[in-house]
Parts: structure tokens; C-alpha cells; sequence
């Protein structure tokens, strides 16, 4: 395609491209746009695709403006791509686009270009490996969060204490004195559900008592716009239910998962408890190597990959809209750490020729299918259909790098 490139900007990993297309070029992409429009449109007293192309390119002039606009950015963004090598990182944008009849159409490509990555040095680092030593402490903590999980709720009719679960209904006072609506709330009072002031008088109450009076709302308390005032509550407790955690003994660790007894149950979490320790300081072990091979080779990171990710939690964590900005700042660390350590992986993965194959993706679907008691074909197609083939490759190809940078740096 016969355009004019000029570079404007090419620090770090921003490209600036200036692009113009000369007017003959312009002027050629019309002529066949109005000749694909003259083709297929009816107009009036002519057959169709026999109208003078002169009357179709006045009849349909923004239409084809808008495909001549459209081909001739396509075109000439391949062109640019073309000659100028870029390995795009994201979406190319357009900007100042200057496109008048009669003259050259001319805008500015902005494009964000991958790193080139050398990692001249992988090798000669002393990370340290720190396990957690699990104690019986951890188990029993363990073991009563199961205990937790399997409570029963059992109504009462006593005043409620901390830890009893109640439903009530609140409304507060305006200035005027007048109650708004009031709406049912289920609590767990003790979990910081409701402020102090609204569970102290609570508790003041048994099933069926309603009472009101000032209460005094906290510094800290999340909308800044009631912070440290006061506002007369009425509260309506409709119901209180408390909790009775089970035995601690054989029933229980058979209704836990089968085991034989109590005994058995608290070695299966003891060894929980341990191989989670265990790959938490293997995880551990790979982030700092790959902090030291990250600082030891520095290389700039494609802001969009940072942005992607960040957005990614943002809708995964359900962050609300007003906290979005706040949450972005101090994720963005995060996810540029995250962002670093893909890019030393893939890379590594690359140049050593450690990417996992498809016979290796097959060995670890049969793995799984093995575990499962079932067929590997159905494991694979369930895995396909899932999505999640891609992540047992990226799993797998991780798996391969850290076993090769291992062997080449030392392990306290």
C-alpha cells in the first residue's frame, strides 16, 4: 500500500506512527467502494447494480465515506505492521483522524509493542525456603472451623449474647422524629455486621420486644457522611437462634468424611496442614527467584497487560464502583509483580524450549482420569469443553521452567 509512515514516538514500549495516505490511494479505495455499493442497490428507474456509479456516490456519499475510512485504517495498519516488525501487545487506537474530500486521509496509529526480553542472567542466585511448622494449635483450629461448618441453630428465647444469630427490624429517625420504613435484617451479633450502639441494644431485647433511642454512629464507619452522628433506632427483635457446635469425637469425624475415628480425622488435617505449608514455601522459593532474575534483567512491562489484569479483579472481587479507584492504586503492585513474572516464564519457557507438548498435556489429563476412576477421552473432552486445557499447559509449562531454573540456583 503506497502511505507515508512517520515515527513520532518510540520510547519504552509506546509506538506513535503518523500515517498518511496520498490522495490517489483515497481516491482509488472510493472508486471501488462505490462500485460494490452500485452493485448491489436498487434505485429508482434503474435495474439493479445498473445505476450511474456518479448518483449512487451522492445518494450514499456518508456510507461510503465511512467503508473508505474504515479499509484504508485496516490497510494501512497492516502496512505500518508490516514494515516496522511490531509484535503488538494490544489493541492499536486511532487519533487526530483529518480525512476532508479531495484531500489525503491522515491519523496518528498509537500501538503498545510486547518487550523484548534477554534475560541475560538466570543463573547464580541463593533464594531461601521457609516452611511453616504445622503444631497441634493449627489442627485443633482446623478442626473447629469443620465444627463450625456443621453447627445447628437452635431458636431461643432468651435475650441474645454475642455469636447468636437474630433477625430483627430497624428504622431510624429523621430530624423531624418521624421512623422511616423499617427493613429486616438477619445478624450474627459479634461479627461486625451492625455497629455497637444497634447489637447493645439488641441484646437488651427478648423475641417479640421492640426498643428505641439515640444511637451514636462510629468515626470509622464506612459512609464518611454518618460518621459520629446520632440517630434515635427502633428495633423490633422478631427471633434468636443459637448455636450448637457437635461432639468433638468418632460420630463426628465419621460425618466429617468417613473417618474411622477422631484420631484418624486429626492426622488427615495434620497432613493437609503440611502439604499446604509445604507448596506455600515452594511458592515461595519460585517468587523469589523470580523476583531476583526480574531485578537482575529490568525490562518494561506493556501498561494495557497491567490494566487487563487489575480489571480482572476488579470484577472478579465484585469492588464497588466507589472504591475502584483506591483499590486500582493499591493492586497495581500487584498485578505488575504478576505481569513480570509471566513474561520471565514464557520467556524462559521460549528460548529453553520448555513449553509443554501435547503428549504432555495427554500424560497429565490421564493422571487426572486415573484419580477420577475414569475414561481418559471424557476427562479430556470435559477438560476441552471447560476451558481449562489452556491451564493444565500453563501449569505444566511452569512446572518444566522452575525444575530448570532450579538446577541452576541454589536452594537454602
Amino acid at each position: 500500500m503506497n502511505i507515508e509512515i512517520t515515527p513520532k514516538k518510540t520510547d519504552g514500549l509506546e509506538r506513535l506512527i503518523e500515517v498518511r495516505v496520498p490522495i490517489e490511494t483515497v481516491r482509488d479505495a472510493e472508486e471501488k467502494a462505490a462500485r460494490r455499493y452500485a452493485s448491489g442497490v436498487r434505485l429508482p428507474g434503474f435495474r439493479p447494480g445498473k445505476a450511474p456509479p456518479a448518483m449512487v456516490k451522492k445518494r450514499f456519499k456518508d456510507a461510503i465515506r465511512q467503508q473508505v475510512v474504515e479499509s484504508l485504517i485496516q490497510e494501512a495498519f497492516q502496512e505500518v505492521m508490516s514494515r516496522e516488525q511490531f509484535k503488538v501487545a494490544s489493541q492499536p487506537h486511532v487519533h487526530d483522524l483529518k480525512f476532508e474530500e479531495g484531500e489525503p486521509l491522515s491519523f496518528e496509529l498509537h500501538v503498545e509493542v510486547r518487550p523484548e526480553i534477554e534475560l541475560a542472567r538466570t543463573q547464580g542466585f541463593r533464594v531461601t525456603r521457609t516452611q511453616v511448622a504445622v503444631n497441634d494449635d493449627n489442627v485443633r483450629e482446623q478442626v473447629e472451623q469443620i465444627r463450625e461448618q456443621r453447627a445447628s441453630w437452635t431458636p431461643v428465647e432468651d435475650k441474645p449474647a454475642p455469636g447468636d444469630m437474630v433477625r430483627v427490624t430497624l428504622g431510624t429517625a429523621d430530624e423531624s422524629g418521624e421512623f422511616a420504613e423499617p427493613r429486616e435484617y438477619p445478624l450474627v451479633l459479634g461479627s461486625g455486621q451492625a455497629i455497637p450502639g444497634v447489637e447493645e441494644l439488641i441484646m437488651e431485647l427478648t423475641p417479640g420486644e421492640t426498643a428505641e433511642r439515640p444511637v451514636r454512629w462510629p468515626e470509622d464507619f464506612p459512609d464518611e457522611s454518618q460518621r459520629g452522628k446520632t440517630k434515635t433506632v427502633r428495633i423490633h427483635l422478631l427471633d434468636v437462634k443459637r448455636k450448637t457446635l457437635p461432639a468433638l469425637d468418632d460420630a463426628f469425624a465419621r460425618e466429617a468424611g468417613d473417618f474411622e475415628s477422631l484420631d484418624a480425622l486429626m492426622a488427615a488435617v495434620r497432613k493437609d496442614l503440611e502439604e499446604h505449608a509445604s507448596r506455600e514455601a515452594d511458592a515461595g522459593v519460585r517468587q523469589q527467584l523470580l523476583d531476583q532474575i526480574a531485578s537482575a534483567n529490568p525490562f518494561d512491562i506493556p501498561p494495557s497487560w497491567v490494566n487487563q489484569l487489575i480489571d480482572g479483579y476488579v470484577d472478579a472481587y465484585k469492588v464497588p464502583e466507589d472504591d475502584r479507584a483506591n483499590f486500582r492504586n493499591e493492586f497495581r503492585p500487584v498485578a505488575e509483580r504478576q505481569v513480570r513474572r509471566d513474561l520471565i516464564i514464557d520467556t524462559v519457557a521460549e528460548r529453553e524450549s520448555l513449553k509443554a507438548t501435547e503428549s504432555d498435556i495427554d500424560d497429565r489429563v490421564s493422571e487426572v482420569a486415573s484419580k477420577r476412576g475414569a475414561d481418559p477421552g471424557q476427562v479430556y473432552a470435559s477438560l476441552q469443553k471447560a476451558g481449562r486445557l489452556r491451564e493444565i499447559e500453563q501449569s505444566i509449562t511452569e512446572e518444566k521452567v522452575f525444575a530448570w531454573l532450579m538446577e541452576r540456583n541454589e536452594v537454602a
